[in-house]
């Protein structure tokens, strides 16, 4: 099949570098790149960088747009419900507030931390930096708050959020009458324009500009693209390569620690994954709502809220609620165990395939806060005494300490032990991987 590339006069090309694919290892030199044109490892397949079609500035107006409306949420009402002539509005402070008042206050820090604190750190961060970036002479310390950017990002759970606050909507529409406030439509737009912000903003194209600032008052950079030296090593913060002195195992561009590998990655990431699967126990067995309508109800547990919604015949949310709720734990757990025991036992076969799970356990485990979200809602809204009352339970705690954890495996290991064992096989055994 052969591509159509749209010609412009004078295309910008990005700048060629040296980088160190942070999946399998491999150093290798990326070239010159036109806008829309990507570069993948050629081992592992994974895509290095794609350079974007959009300036900085163009990044600038959108981050400057989602914190408006990041403001304009926070400050009004999402959702309302009435029954039995009794309003209650609710917020996105609403369903926190809710669940300090049930004493589950390590719960609400981080709902309040991946919907709030996360979001705004990363936009304003994004914001401040883009802003240096028109400086004559931009601070040094730019570089240090744009990694602290790129680490709030997965935390950064807006678009998650959005699908929890469907998912509580369609769930009190045969309870109670809703009404939807200012805050739900700043919401959904908000979601668009951070997805929007998050495709368009090119971070190599930024690590470049802060480069040249850091030439101009003569800070060290990397190795140049066509060089590759024996000890050098890329950052995981801003894949600069370069050779650590001895001493002082630091990037000279952004400051972090240099790894040739993730300190003790199999040790930490066994020991997470053996917590999340002891808590995804009780996650299941424990009620994570207990709904009471007129004096009658019962606590009810993830998959029994799974088969409530089969019971109502709300087919498509069973779904969404089984996938992210009881498949998507399940597979972290399992996917992370296969990667584990076969980086340990030196296997070599199926490397690439097994370098995609990496990719998607990491990607996908986030999606799993939905049933968390829906839940500090619904106890925030539906509060009407004996009429009516939704009440979260002791199994959202253990389900969100199964989601973080597994977050946390996943940046832990390192999927570059995977390669390192093609090191002791012999030559031949690498084309059967």
């Amino acid at each position: 099949m052969t591509s159509v590339l749209r010609v412009t006069p004078e295309p910008e090309f990005t700048k060629p570098y040296l980088h160190e694919c942070q999946s399998c290892g491999l150093l290798q030199h990326i070239p010159p790149l036109a806008p829309g044109i990507s570069a993948q490892c050629s081992r592992c397949g994974t895509t290095l960088h794609r350079a974007r079609r959009h300036s900085l500035d163009h990044s600038l107006a959108l981050t400057i747009a989602a914190l408006v409306l990041l403001m304009l949420m926070c400050a009004t009402t999402l959702l309302g419900v009435e029954t039995a002539g009794i309003q209650l509005y609710a917020g996105l402070f609403s369903g926190p507030l809710e669940l300090i008042r049930r004493d589950m206050s390590a719960l609400a820090a981080v709902v309040v931390f991946v919907t709030v604190v996360a979001p705004f750190g990363k936009l304003l961060g994004t914001l401040y930096v883009l802003l240096g970036l028109h400086m004559t002479r931009p601070p040094r310390h730019l570089r240090r708050v744009f990694v602290l950017v790129e680490r709030l990002s997965p935390w950064s759970m807006i678009e998650i959020f959005v699908l929890g606050v469907l998912v509580a909507y369609v769930k009190l529409g045969d309870l109670v009458t809703i009404s939807l406030g200012t805050g739900i439509f700043a919401l959904f737009v908000l979601t668009f324009v951070m997805v929007w912000a998050d495709g368009a903003l090119d971070r190599q194209a930024i690590w470049e500009a802060l480069d040249r600032s850091a030439s101009a008052d003569g800070s060290p950079s990397g190795l140049p693209a066509h060089e590759v030296a024996t000890g050098a090593i890329g950052c995981e913060s801003c894949d600069l390569v370069s050779i650590p002195k001895p001493g002082h195992a630091h990037c000279p561009r952004c400051g972090s620690a240099l790894h040739g590998r993730k300190p003790n990655s199999m040790m930490r990431t066994w020991a997470l994954v053996l917590a999340a699967a002891i808590l995804y126990v009780p996650a299941n067995l424990y009620p994570v709502l207990t709904v009471m309508q007129l004096g009658a109800g019962a606590p009810s547990t993830i998959l029994g809220g799974v088969q409530e919604l089969i019971s109502s015949r709300m087919y498509p949310l069973a779904a969404l609620v089984f996938f992210a709720s009881i498949a998507v734990p399940m597979l972290k757990l399992v996917g992370l165990t296969v990667m584990l025991v076969s980086t340990q036992t030196g296997r070599v076969g199926w490397l690439r395939d097994r370098t995609r799970l990496y990719h998607f356990v990491r990607w996908i485990g986030r999606w799993s806060m939905i049933d968390i979200f829906m839940e500090s809602l619904l106890g925030a809204l539906v509060r009407f005494g004996s009429v009516i009352t939704i009440e979260p339970g002791i199994g959202a705690v253990a389900f969100c300490a199964v989601v973080l954890l597994t977050m946390f495996a996943a940046e832990t290991f390192d999927p570059r032990l995977m390669w390192d064992a093609v090191a002791s096989q012999p030559s031949d055994s690498f084309a059967k991987a």
